[in-house]
């Protein structure tokens, strides 16, 4: 599939790239643990990435900008923070 013009929103402006064909992806979960107690699961699902001409890292790469949105899951949270709990009376 040849590679699509695109523009980014960089925090510098608006970058003019090619959007490439993503062949393959391994998103995985990572667990968040929270001082209050809880457990979050959050993983990104990659829905295109973008090379932007003419921008390069440190060591020559091309830059990349991924358009992704977020899916997160709370595992496990404390039973004083759930909806309706028991939070004891104050006298």
């Amino acid at each position: 599939m040849p590679e699509k013009k695109a523009s980014v929103q960089l925090p510098t402006g608006i970058a003019e790239g090619f959007e490439i064909p993503i062949t393959e992806s391994t998103e995985k979960w990572s667990e968040i643990h929270l001082e209050d107690g809880s457990v979050l699961r959050i993983k990104p699902n990659v829905i295109s990435a973008i090379r932007i001409t003419g921008q390069y890292d440190q060591d020559g790469n091309p830059m990349y900008a991924l358009k992704s949105s977020q899916v997160m899951a709370v595992v496990s949270a404390p039973e004083h923070l759930r909806k309706d709990a028991k939070v004891p009376k104050v006298q």
